[in-house]
This record gives C-alpha cells, sequence and structure tokens, in this order.
C-alpha cells in the first residue's frame, strides 16, 4: 500500500519533480520559479512551458531536462511549448526573485510596473550589492537577453538586472 502511494501520480509530485529541475542559463533556479512552467494537465498527461522568450535557445535544452526528470521519477508525461500567452517577468515567483537578488542579480520591477518602460528609459534598479538607487544601465543586453548590465554609481559594482517583460 505504501508503494502504490510512493508512486501515485497526482499534481503536488509533479511539481516537486519540476521544481527540482534548473535553468540552464541560471542553474541557482528553478523552471518553477522561474515561472516557465505554465500547466501542469495529469489527465491530458502533459505539461506546459513558456520559454522567456520565442528564440531562447535554451528552450529545446529546458524542455529534455524536464522530460528527462520526470521519466527518472517514473512520470509519462509529454513536455510540451506553449508560446502564448507569452512569458512575462510577473510570473517569476517570490521565492526566484528572491534567488536572484542572492545571486547578485537585481530582479525585474514588481508585477504592478507599466509595461511601457519597456519602449521608455529603463526604470531605476537597486544594486543588489549595496541597495543603492544610484544606479545606471551601461547595456541593454547581459549574459542572456532577458537582462541587462548595470553599474552602481555608489560602491561601483557592475550587476545584470532583469528586464520587465
Amino acid at each position: 500500500m505504501v508503494a502504490a502511494t510512493l508512486h501515485r501520480l497526482d499534481d503536488a509530485r509533479v511539481w516537486r519533480v519540476l521544481a527540482e529541475v534548473c535553468d540552464p542559463e541560471l542553474p541557482f533556479l528553478s523552471v518553477v520559479d522561474l515561472g516557465i512552467v505554465r500547466e501542469v494537465s495529469l489527465t491530458g498527461g502533459v505539461v506546459r512551458i513558456t520559454p522567456t522568450y520565442s528564440g531562447c535557445p535554451a528552450a529545446e535544452v529546458i524542455g529534455l531536462a524536464i522530460a528527462n526528470k520526470l521519466a527518472e521519477a517514473g512520470m509519462n508525461l509529454r513536455v510540451e511549448t506553449q508560446l502564448s500567452p507569452a512569458w512575462t517577468t510577473d510570473w517569476i515567483t517570490e521565492k526566484g526573485r528572491e534567488t536572484l537578488l542572492a545571486h547578485g542579480i537585481a530582479p525585474p520591477p514588481a508585477a504592478s510596473t507599466d509595461k511601457h518602460t519597456l519602449f521608455a528609459d529603463p526604470p531605476a534598479v537597486a544594486c543588489p550589492c549595496c541597495g543603492s538607487m544610484d544606479t545606471e544601465r551601461v547595456s541593454a543586453f547581459g549574459a542572456t537577453a532577458c537582462k541587462a548590465m548595470h553599474r552602481c554609481l555608489s560602491c561601483s559594482e557592475p550587476f545584470e538586472a532583469f528586464k520587465c517583460l
């Protein structure tokens, strides 16, 4: 009876397994905390993911990592990529935002931020090292297309910041 319970497929167990899959570009952040896992449908036998942007080079690797982790756990679920609705930084969990900050990456502004800022001057970003708002963007792109390079004018540290998408 206990063995059958351990191997029973349920939402909570699937989400726990998915939380063990790390983003290949941010290996300290799970795909769940990044917010790219959109849906787990046990009746349809599918996990739906939305990449951070449609041309994300890691999307296929992430899909394979998820499929492999599910298979290792004995779960026979398909992984489907879904581009609509488009991923937004609003989907990053609070834990994900805290993890980014702990690794020296400024998390994106809160979900209530007006997305029109994408087409204007970038909003001020707090330095993840010292907390100062006296920062400047030095490049629109960081190590990945979803981040920008910044510099703190108070402590002089360079840092990446997630763009508000």
